[in-house]
């Protein structure tokens, strides 16, 4: 039993079933997911594997179980369950998105993006031009690799009516400071759409306290099955014009063409089963409600993270042929663990392969972050080299990484 000042990682381990002799440093493009998962898929599977919402027993579960997943993710993120909508991926909920609310926008209104985000959160708002709409980009520092709120709040206008950036980058790692720029943007009279892909597997989400309008997170990278969840206030999707058959007009269903996966959505509970478990562990006896479970046991995970991120970060700084891409440090209050860099002018794609035959994973690309990539200069080089980590590694996979790289670089 855990004295709640630390992570057990024995008992995180132990729920993990996916975790091997091979250390895993691909988590930011989808994490392992637990037992109580994958209990959650086989038994709606071998149990309820019909259409769900009839009178007979089975169906009847089925609908149950759906709908008991709907409302823990909408609790774990402070929402209420008809302001979220559970389908494939993030990508598809703001392409449905963003042709929802294109009755929204008149020729000559504004639309921010950044070049920083992964396309998920860029592609679908960039065709708004096709209906008039001007796309201002919001660069990244080309030194820094950072979004600023200086240059965000040049770009701010009357005209101005949404501005789409993300919680954290895919690609460096580093927090942006939502509430503060929502706040500004909100004062401008506009509208923001986050995108926390790259958050949610670190740190507790708080979608009233953040107050934004729009925000998405897949939940494969948050310890759950393939599927995307997005949040939108009320207020707006219930004016949002609806995308699924003409006679379907209730949110959240009506942005949901075609529903949601059954038996994915069902398992969902599963996650909440992994954090309860894991309060259960380290705060014996807790009374907390869910969000407050949820909140208790990512501190345990930040804490956790920044260690082996100090640890790998000291490594990455100490080499002068790394480039960091990104703030080099390692503060659990301005980064997650999630890194990337590029050696010299190599070919990025190199290095993961150099190191397969010491059973570590890890990737190169452009990770969907195209953008983000050409404006570094590093497409050439085919892009990045990736390490990103999660609660459930272990300093003594860290070290192997850094031994890994330290004999190839």
């Amino acid at each position: 039993m855990s004295d709640a000042t630390t992570l057990d990682l024995e008992f995180v381990r132990s729920q993990f079933p996916g975790l091997n002799e091979w250390a895993l440093f691909e988590n930011a493009g989808g994490t392992l997911v637990p037992r109580s998962v994958i209990d959650r898929v086989n038994a709606y599977m071998t149990d309820t594997q019909v259409q769900p919402g009839a009178e007979f027993a089975s169906s009847a579960l089925a609908e149950e179980r759906i709908s008991e997943s709907q409302q823990a993710m909408a609790q774990m993120i402070n929402a209420s369950v008809d302001e979220i909508i559970i389908s494939a991926s993030t990508t598809m909920n703001i392409y449905v998105l963003s042709h929802a609310l294109r009755p929204w926008f008149k020729p000559g209104d504004e639309v921010i993006v950044t070049n920083l985000d992964h396309e998920a959160n860029n592609g679908a708002w960039r065709r708004l031009e096709e209906v008039g709409v001007v796309v201002k980009e919001w660069q990244m520092s080309s030194e820094t690799a950072e979004l600023e709120v200086g240059a965000l709040e040049n770009l701010l206008s009357e005209r101005t009516r949404l501005v789409c950036f993300t919680h954290c980058s895919n690609i460096t790692g580093s927090i942006h400071d939502v509430k503060n720029i929502t706040n500004i943007v909100h004062q401008a009279g506009a509208l923001v759409c986050v995108d926390a892909v790259a958050y949610a597997p670190h740190r507790h989400l708080d979608v009233q306290d953040l107050d934004v309008d729009f925000y998405a997170c897949s939940l494969y990278k948050l310890y759950g099955p393939h599927l995307g969840m997005l949040y939108g206030k009320r207020e707006h999707l219930s004016r949002a014009r609806p995308q699924n058959h003409f006679f379907i007009e209730d949110i959240p269903l009506a942005l949901n063409p075609g529903g949601p996966n059954h038996e994915l959505t069902a398992a969902l509970s599963g996650i909440v089963d992994y954090f309860d478990a894991s309060h259960a562990h380290h705060f014996p006896g807790s009374n907390a409600e869910l969000h407050q479970r949820f909140d208790q046991v990512f501190s345990l995970i930040a804490e956790h993270e920044q260690t082996l991120a100090t640890r790998f970060m000291n490594f990455l700084n100490s080499k002068p042929g790394i480039r960091i891409i990104g703030r080099p440090t390692a503060d659990k209050s301005l980064r997650v663990p999630t890194f990337s860099f590029v050696v010299g002018n190599r070919n990025s794609e190199e290095i993961p392969a150099s190191l397969v035959r010491r059973k570590i994973g890890i990737r190169a690309g452009d990770f969907y972050a195209r953008r983000c990539i050409d404006e570094l200069g590093l497409q050439a080089q085919n892009g990045v080299i990736r390490a990103s980590m999660v609660h459930y590694n272990t300093m003594d996979e860290v070290d192997r990484l850094i031994d890994g790289l330290d004999e190839i670089i």
